[in-house]
């Protein structure tokens, strides 16, 4: 049975996952954590949903066999979508997270009340968020845009220089997917009848956060949710009894983990090539914490 000192896993079709992984490590900086990027699989986006459930499950079985991981995050919004409430079925003792775009806290932050919101296929067209949708669709003018190919680009993107905001928008795959897809969505800004938030619903889009900000402008609020699932994350932890203690007793800073296990792996079923670039870049985590796995 997992302990306090098991891990916690975290799962994406690629390395867009790294996103909330980098809020749950600011937010439990004593937790272990074991990362799989279904990489040769991705996107989920493009996938049906019965491929994406079939690997959601498969990827959990293989999380808690081999790594005996006390939680799990499903850091993809199409995962979430497509598989989530069998996944809750087939693992009840197993606390779970899920992503879906965060359409409520864009409510309680748009003042123009004109909602962006940008997604994979998948995740834009399943029944989990038409259903929640249809639940707020009286409560401000919302835009949805599904953006075929994006996540995949940014996957490709890793080995690439770095974006600034000074070349934010230009030649790149994903400079010009972002442009294609936010000119189609119509006027952003603060003025009546803009959309002034622009919800993020899918953990790849915060990587091109500047070429999205070249775009819009720099009034208009981006809403992601790797924050919310870190907080959602302890919490579960906390209530399970099973967040790691590592403080002193009576007090004192926490101290670092004592066991051998590393504090971070990272799992790919593609090449290790892009998780390593990703990890780097995007984690200042060295290449040596990354390995390819299979997971039939």
């Amino acid at each position: 049975m997992p302990q306090s000192s098991s891990p916690i896993g975290v799962f994406d079709s690629g390395v867009g996952g790294l996103s909330v992984l980098r809020m749950l490590l600011a937010a439990m900086p004593n937790e272990r954590f074991v990362y799989l990027a279904d990489s040769a699989n991705a996107p989920y986006g493009e996938r049906g949903d019965a491929f994406v459930a079939a690997r959601t499950h498969a990827i959990t079985q293989y999380l808690r066999e081999k790594h005996d991981i006390k939680a799990l995050v499903v850091a993809c919004n199409t995962a979430t979508a497509a598989a989530i409430h069998e996944v809750r079925s087939s693992h009840p003792d197993l606390p779970l997270v899920g992503l879906e775009p965060a359409i409520k806290p864009a409510l309680a932050a748009t003042k123009t009340g004109h909602v962006g919101v940008i997604g994979t296929r998948g995740t834009l067209s399943s029944a989990k968020f038409g259903k929640l949708m249809a639940s707020l669709a009286d409560q401000a003018h919302f835009v949805v845009q599904p953006c075929d190919g994006l996540a995949h680009a940014v996957e490709r993107s890793v080995t690439l220089p770095p974006t600034t905001a000074s070349n934010a928008v230009n030649c790149t795959e994903t400079g010009a997917l972002c442009e294609r897809y936010v000119h189609a969505m119509g006027p952003f800004g603060t003025a009546a009848g803009q959309m002034d938030t622009l919800v993020l619903g899918c953990t790849h889009y915060i990587f091109v956060e500047h070429e999205l900000r070249a775009l819009v402008g720099p009034d208009v609020r981006f809403i992601e949710t790797g924050e919310p699932v870190a907080r959602q994350t302890r919490r579960l932890l906390e209530a399970a009894g099973l967040l790691r203690q590592t403080q002193q007793d009576g007090g004192g800073e926490p101290q670092a983990p004592t066991d051998a296990a590393p504090p971070v792996q990272l799992l790919t079923t593609g090449p290790v090539s892009m998780l390593e670039a990703a990890a780097q870049r995007w984690l200042q985590l060295p290449a040596r914490c990354c390995s390819t796995v299979s997971v039939p």
